[in-house]
């Protein structure tokens, strides 16, 4: 018998990336998948309201933590899928003695640099952490500013910057496909602002469990993609114009060995 599961993904490329895996094996270990997609803050609500059963994936502690931590007794974390991170980046152009955010609020250095900060979603734990940066740092005082926007008035305004000779601070995260288009030095953070190393990790309702099969249990306990797989199916959907389904079949048939293991319940 085939047993449904709802699934969840933040609506941002390289969560849907990972979940396109997720899905797709879930079914082959004889799942009925429903997928739902909504930004950071309703996805985690959906979930607290037993509307979605396992979210591909929360990034814990620092980033998700706060979403799930009033249901989180609700919940079983399972399998780390990569380990992502937080970066502000700005072109390996900026000159060499530019290497940390302290650095951009000596006003020489600051007015090399559009002040303009380009960012994502509200609910985003770089959002948030930048929104911080740019006051703890004092850079509000030197006319920095963070706005607050799409995946793609992000990457559109770190590509513009760098095809113009421009410099910008581009608040990123591994894995993201803009790593492999562009070369950005990431700045140190001494406040520790930015959240450190998450794990990003499958998050299922206890309740959900029992309609697991054993080969769906053992999945979701063991997969690991890393975060370069996750940014190479990242760049074949954002780059090179593959959906995300059609990135992770390309990815599981040229992975069979390692998938094959992980739904075998040990």
């Amino acid at each position: 018998m085939t047993r449904a599961l709802t699934v969840g993904q933040i609506d941002l490329s390289f969560h849907q990336a990972a979940a396109a895996v997720v899905c797709a094996l879930l079914t082959r270990t004889g799942h009925q998948v429903d997928l739902r997609t909504a930004a950071h803050e309703d996805m985690f609500a959906m979930q607290a309201a037993g509307e979605v059963d396992l979210v591909v994936s929360a990034w814990l502690p620092a980033s998700h933590g706060r979403y799930i931590a009033p249901y989180e007794d609700q919940l079983l974390k399972l399998s780390m899928l990569y380990t992502p991170y937080c970066i502000w980046g700005i072109s390996d152009r900026a000159p060499a003695h530019i290497r940390s955010v302290r650095d951009l609020a000596q006003e020489d250095m600051a007015r090399l640099f559009n002040r303009r900060i380009q960012g994502i979603g509200p609910g985003a734990g770089i959002s948030r952490f930048s929104r911080r940066m740019v006051e703890a740092y004092d850079l509000d005082a030197h006319g920095f500013h963070f706005e607050n926007g799409t995946l793609a008035d992000c990457t559109a305004a770190a590509l513009a910057a760098d095809e113009g000779g421009d410099l910008a601070v581009v608040p990123l995260w591994h894995p993201q496909w803009l790593h492999r288009q562009l070369r950005l030095r990431p700045l140190s953070d001494p406040l520790g602002l930015l959240g450190g190393q998450d794990a990003a990790t499958l998050v299922l309702r206890r309740e959900a469990a029992p309609r697991l099969t054993p080969e769906g249990r053992a999945l979701l306990e063991t997969m690991q993609l890393g975060n370069d797989t996750v940014s190479q199916l990242d760049y074949a959907i954002c780059v090179e114009g593959h959906t995300p389904e059609e990135a992770a079949e390309v990815w599981l048939s040229e992975n069979a060995t390692q998938w094959h293991d992980w739904i075998t319940p040990k």
